[in-house]
């Protein structure tokens, strides 16, 4: 007994503010001793181990949390890029001299892109260059986030910056002038660790069907709201234009809406955003998937609906000019859907909620078609349409660039236009 009760307030001196839970089970354990000689050590052990786990914790909690700001005026900033694949992201860490609060006071910085599949090992180096600065909610302060895009150290983008090409698009004066706006719909799932399956679904086994999940509450209907909220509020900080959230059809899926945004920053926006929520599900121990249909059968797919809008679709008599962007994006159909995400074709499948991913179609108020217009943008002649072919694995540089070019630069002939209209019962 005098040995059990010796190690007991060693274990408690190493935390920093004992837990009344595990202070409990310590001195069960020891009552236990008096009762089970056999099992003393082991529950002794078991003990020691928790307590020791906690204060090690709480040890790197309180360094995370350090306020740096009262002794330097140095700061971390977290520069950010997209890796090999086109959708997984890579980040480093670089100290500055002071704060900064635009992107042309930051170095460019360069990687290893043999590391990252974009670059080959005899000629790696890979250059960054700062585009777009968010506050960092993770480290607080004065510290940065750092939106970034890629080039050769001759100057030229590499083949998975994307940015770049939309950037030259959006500085196109036609461009420029229409003044596009982007409100892009982000759906995401969050799979449980090691098994590839939905958070709160049964491991092997299916919940109940569709139907309660959408916006639903409760234990038994939505499943994920921490970090859907975590993110919301980390996004606010960071000073993303995020606009809402909400859980999806398919339940473990969630979704979150960026915008409206002005041209290039709507895609800067949303790889910050992506960012966010991968660094907080890491930090859950929750695995995130964009794919676009994570789950075959009966179940919705994830997308990413990027609503469009141009000054002349937002003034009066702005419904022809959607009009006429409908007809431009039925004539380029197959090149918008090449480049709209990896696999989409699993998820356009003409159900839930989808067009076929073959065929091009247009309504007021359907969800079934490759584009919706809203009854208020119908009722009122003016407004927005709703591109809802884009898969949860898009990258928006692309799809924003891509839907501007073809309402806004591209012209088709008189002759596709006309039989495009014919198709499509369009009288523009």
């Amino acid at each position: 007994m005098a040995q059990i009760l010796a190690a007991s307030p060693t274990c408690q001196m190493k935390l920093t503010k004992p837990s009344p839970i595990a202070s409990s089970k310590l001195w069960s354990s020891v009552m236990l001793k008096q009762k089970k000689q056999n099992s003393s050590k082991l529950r002794s052990f078991k003990v020691m181990a928790l307590q020791s786990d906690n204060s090690t914790i709480n040890r790197v909690e309180s360094l995370l949390n350090l306020d740096t700001k009262p002794f330097t005026d140095r700061i971390i900033a977290e520069y950010i890029w997209i890796g090999g694949s086109g959708i997984d992201l890579r980040s480093k860490s670089r100290t500055l001299e002071k704060p900064v609060e635009d992107p042309s006071e930051l170095p460019k910085w360069n990687y290893d892109g043999s590391s990252t599949g974009q670059a080959p090992g005899e000629d790696s180096e890979v250059i960054l260059y700062p585009q777009a600065i968010f506050r960092d909610p993770f480290r607080g302060g004065d510290n940065i986030l750092v939106i970034c895009d890629t080039y050769t150290p001759a100057g030229e983008p590499i083949p998975t910056n994307k940015r770049a090409r939309a950037a030259e698009i959006f500085s196109n004066k036609k461009v420029n002038e229409e003044i596009p706006w982007f409100g892009i719909e982000q759906e995401y799932t969050l799979l449980q660790p090691n098994v590839n399956w939905p958070l709160g679904w049964p491991v092997g086994a299916y919940p109940g069907p569709q139907g309660p999940y959408y916006c639903g509450v409760g234990a038994e209907k939505s499943w994920g709201r921490d970090i859907s909220d975590a993110h919301y509020k980390a996004c606010l900080y960071a000073g993303i234009n995020i606009s809402g959230t909400n859980g999806e059809v398919m339940p473990g899926q969630w979704e979150f809406q960026v915008g409206p945004s002005v041209g290039i920053e709507a895609g800067d926006h949303v790889w910050c955003a992506r960012y966010l929520l991968e660094r907080i599900t890491e930090q859950g121990g929750v695995v995130l998937t964009l794919d676009p249909k994570p789950i075959e059968g009966d179940w919705n797919g994830a997308g990413c609906h990027t609503n469009y809008s141009t000054k002349s679709m937002r003034e009066e008599g702005g419904f022809d000019v959607i009009k006429k962007a409908i007809l431009n994006l039925s004539l380029r159909h197959m090149e918008h859907i090449s480049a709209y995400g990896e696999g989409n074709e699993r998820r356009l499948t003409g159900k839930h909620e989808t067009a076929s991913i073959d065929q091009f179609s247009w309504g007021v108020a359907n969800r079934g078609c490759s584009i919706r217009v809203g009854r208020d943008t119908e009722k009122k002649g003016k407004g927005y349409l709703e591109d809802r072919r884009p898969a949860s694995n898009m990258d928006p540089y692309i799809v924003t660039s891509l839907l501007a070019e073809t309402t806004l630069l591209w012209e088709p002939t008189l002759e596709a236009e006309a039989l495009a209209a014919q198709k499509l019962s369009l009288k523009v």
